[in-house]
């Protein structure tokens, strides 16, 4: 079955057998498909079983293909796809320790999600799991794997860190200071936002699925808002589309001058962090007279978007000046350069076989961007040619620091076609909706996917959420090798990794 969703998109849906899904998936990833999302749903409410959905999009032709199975309610399981795509055993491992189904052949069939805590044979996501239980039998410590050798030594940092940040726990296995082996453990802040939002109606989960990631406000926001209006058949037309595209490039734009200012910060340079986040406060306060808040929350709402005020492009590009004259005299510092050149590189293929999105994949060379891959506003969106792509950190500076510069022309090129600040229509059922959806938005941090199917009262019976930081927190260990254990912190911030995004 295809059916329409949105400017020249298309979804096929399918129903295959489970020992045909490797064959399946493997067409489609050989044709230029990406895996994006694999969801597992519990339809026994419904008078189902178990059932998954692995979602491949199209790049370019925006071909959106779903295949559904339905798996033995008395032995959950289906054939590991590990071995064609790296992000797909990480979903399966997702979905052995949310749901239960066992994916057969995986090479690394050790939880992921699931602490040593969670009780065995609890399995959150089914309908029938109840409320969280006490804390069951401790599963035994994380399997990590030792690495030895002579000088070979252990240094454990973490899950609980001095500054503000997320908790994880990062281990890592180093000769002097040369880092052989880094583990990153994640999921200790696990919210079950997937499960909260089952029964709600869309404008009450939207407060949810736009806290998936508090930096992330507008991309999960538009995600969202796309997945309902796709199942409920809505076009919120080209100028809600525009004005969408304003907040989430106003929301790259703070991210990217934090990111800025923070990599100075971690090579010495805290003068110029302090720049950057005077001009952070600046922007902070921009979106707070656009929008009413500063991190643009309550702009996007199902059926449209809503500001106070649109941006003015003469203040952004004062912004853009400032931030380029602090760029310039960061490159301009030896120091500062000689940090961030060679350091904790992530090569091309690397970065294509580990499926990774957004700033991370484009400074290593891909050209993987949902603005053009999966289009909402054809030919208004201008394109960017990066002019370091060689995947170290000075490709992620670099890469962030020219998205603002194109960031700024955007919003200038979009405001001139704004009629208005509120754009919004009537987010009610339309004929012929499909009762299950998908938005697809390029985040300030990469490519964010939501998926929803709504009850017959219109309500979310199943909502996934990925965030570009699922695919690709696991290049950071891969990068980080052979890198000296002191560049950790410079690293990490120059991939700037959601762990809330990552743990739903």
């Amino acid at each position: 079955m295809t059916t329409p969703i949105g400017t020249g998109a298309g979804r096929i849906v399918s129903t295959v057998p489970a020992d045909a899904l490797p064959e399946r998936a493997a067409a489609l990833l050989a044709g230029g498909a990406r895996l994006a999302l694999v969801a597992g749903h519990d339809d026994r409410p419904s008078g189902g079983g178990l059932r998954t959905v692995h979602l491949f999009v199209q790049p370019g032709a925006d071909l959106r293909t779903e295949l559904h199975v339905h798996l033995d309610p008395g032995r959950p399981a289906l054939p590991s796809l590990a071995a064609l795509s790296f992000p797909a055993g990480r979903f399966e491992r997702e979905l052995r320790d949310l749901f239960g189904i066992e994916p057969v052949g995986h090479p690394l069939p050790r939880r992921l999600v699931r602490h040593f805590h969670w009780p065995r044979g609890w399995y959150p996501m089914l309908s029938d799991a109840g409320p969280a239980p006490a804390f069951g039998d401790p599963d035994g410590p994380y399997p990590f794997r030792p690495v030895e050798g002579p000088g070979v030594y252990e240094i454990p940092v973490g899950p609980v860190h001095a500054g503000m940040i997320e908790p994880g726990h990062f281990r890592f296995s180093v000769v002097g200071e040369t880092i052989l082996k880094l583990k990153a453990r994640l999921w200790f802040v696990h919210r079950g936002l997937e499960k909260l939002v089952e029964g709600r109606c869309p404008a009450d989960a939207l407060e949810i699925a736009q806290r998936a990631s508090g930096d992330t406000t507008v991309g999960h926001g538009v995600a969202f808002c796309q997945a309902i209006e796709d199942a409920l058949g809505i076009d919120v037309g080209p100028q809600a589309h525009r004005l969408r595209a304003v907040l989430l490039e106003l929301e790259r734009l703070y991210n990217h001058v934090n990111d800025l200012g923070a990599l100075c910060n971690d090579v010495g340079h805290g003068v110029l962090n302090a720049h950057a986040q005077r001009v952070r406060e600046r922007l902070l306060r921009l979106n707070d007279q656009v929008t009413g808040h500063r991190l643009l929350r309550g702009a996007v709402v199902p059926g449209g978007a809503a500001v106070v005020a649109l941006p003015d492009p003469a203040v952004l590009a004062r912004v853009a000046a400032d931030v380029a004259e602090i760029a310039d005299l960061a490159l301009g510092h030896s120091v500062v350069h000689d940090r961030f050149a060679g350091t904790a590189v992530l090569t091309r293929d690397q970065a294509a076989e580990l499926g990774t999105l957004g700033y991370v994949a484009r400074a290593s060379g891909l050209a993987v961007d949902a603005r053009h891959d999966h289009p909402v506003l054809l030919d208004e969106l201008p394109r960017a040619e990066y002019s370091c792509t060689g995947g170290d950190v000075l490709a992620r500076f670099q890469v962030r620091r020219e998205e603002i510069d194109l960031a700024v022309a955007t919003i200038a090129a979009l405001a001139e076609r704004l009629d208005g600040p509120d754009h919004r229509v009537d987010p009610r059922d339309r004929p012929g909706s499909g009762r299950s959806g998908v938005g697809i938005v390029e985040g300030w941090r990469g490519t964010i996917t939501h998926r929803v199917e709504l009850a017959d009262d219109g309500t979310l019976r199943r909502l996934k959420i990925v965030d570009p930081s699922f695919f690709n927190w696991p290049a950071l260990p891969v990068a980080l090798a052979d890198t000296i254990v002191p560049d950790f912190p410079l690293v990490n911030k120059s991939f700037n990794l959601s762990y809330a995004g990552n743990d739903l």
